[in-house]
């Protein structure tokens, strides 16, 4: 028997990688002598860079750039070789480096995530994949390009500084100074939503508030982002409203694909591509996968979707080992997983869950393996 594991993180209780290690323990108590092998997995969220350079190699870059709030922070990316980089935008641009008590989207910027890219630019990198999600920011990426050369001028020719109330003030925009290193590179936006970026479901209204926006803030940024819509559609002739994505991490997909000309792709058809997957599928009989909660969510483009789906092309059996199972869960079935263990087996309060999560995801391993087990008996 060979084993493949290839897990999500459970937020806030296990890594990938830990879960790779008690599904080995598991595998070899139950099978023992069994190939175990592992390779961790994200969907573009948190912990994807770590994630790929562990499962494919590299190094990790890290160096001082501007936070949202306009702060020095580190910021990190990852470079798979001499031509290639990974980066999350949160690490530099993210909600989770600004406390929740000072979180307001017309004052956050990109600026940071544009100075990573430069970075990697200035290194060597020319293909160049970043993941969208965690932002604190609703600049429409204006912080980002500004980063990158790019000049945004009100009506009096001024430049502007590129935070969130800083959208309605656009008037032109200058691209004649963007880095030259630019036109040389391909880029790829890791993103898994397909939110526009205006209206009721574009970058402000969909994601504004958890950023700390106010419905009166969303109604002064929206307006803003209207006005970025127009003069990107007047100035360039594309109009963002009907490029899906485009609202991704307040407007910075819009920016990446008008500016840089950026590749919308899922996030963890990103990473399983960047890890080789599919080559490592070769031989396995059984892949295992999971993330923390498994419900309708998990066929929009979740881990436990992205590996099911690769397995059932090369005809490869998935389970996949959960904390809990949602409402709509067992619509992954149609997406290349077979079954569904969840790691909880008895009533219980959440914190006592997150606090046992590493026993009970052990036990739920043995659980599996020994139905597996009895499989082999039939």
């Amino acid at each position: 028997m060979k084993f493949l594991f290839a897990s999500d993180s459970f937020k806030g209780t296990l890594s990938s990688r830990r879960t790779a290690e008690l599904l080995s323990l598991a595998a070899q108590e139950i099978f023992p002598g069994c190939e175990c092998a592992a390779v961790e997995t994200a969907d573009g969220g948190e912990g994807t860079t770590d994630a790929v350079l562990s499962a494919a190699g590299g190094e990790k870059i890290t160096l001082p750039v501007h936070g949202p709030l306009g702060g020095i922070t580190e910021g990190f990316y990852g470079m798979l070789n001499e031509r290639q980089a990974i980066m999350e935008m949160a690490s530099a641009s993210g909600l989770t480096l600004i406390p929740s008590y000072k979180r307001d989207p017309r004052l956050t910027s990109s600026y940071g995530t544009g100075e990573m890219i430069a970075d990697a630019l200035e290194r060597g990198c020319r293909d160049i994949s970043i993941a969208v999600g965690g932002s604190a920011t609703n600049d429409g990426g204006m912080g980002c390009m500004r980063a990158l050369g790019v000049r945004f001028l009100d009506k009096d020719g001024n430049e502007l500084q590129g935070c969130g109330q800083d959208l309605a003030k656009i008037d032109a925009i200058d691209t004649s100074s963007i880095h030259p290193l630019i036109k040389d590179a391909s880029f790829t936006v890791m993103c898994d939503v397909s939110n526009p970026l205006c209206g009721e479901n574009g970058a402000t209204y969909t994601f504004g508030e958890q950023k700390g926006g106010t419905p009166e803030i969303l109604t002064l940024l929206e307006t803003g982002m209207k006005n970025y819509r127009d003069v990107i559609l007047n100035q360039f002739g594309i109009n963002m409203d009907n490029v899906p994505g485009s609202g991704a991490a307040g407007g910075l997909g819009a920016a990446l694909m008008v500016f840089l000309n950026g590749e919308l792709k899922s996030g963890i058809e990103t990473v399983l591509d960047l890890v080789d997957f599919d080559r490592r599928l070769d031989g396995i009989s059984l892949v295992v996968t999971g993330e923390g909660a498994a419900d309708r969510q998990s066929v929009f483009g979740k881990v436990i979707q992205g590996v099911g789906m690769r397995c059932k092309k090369h005809n490869v059996p998935v389970a996949a080992i959960t904390g809990s199972m949602g409402e709509g869960a067992e619509e992954i079935f149609n997406y290349g997983v077979d079954s569904i263990f969840t790691t909880i087996n008895r009533i219980m309060p959440l914190e006592e869950a997150l606090e046992h999560a590493e026993e009970m995801y052990l036990s739920a391993a043995r659980r599996m393996f020994r139905l597996l087990k009895i499989g082999t008996k039939l």
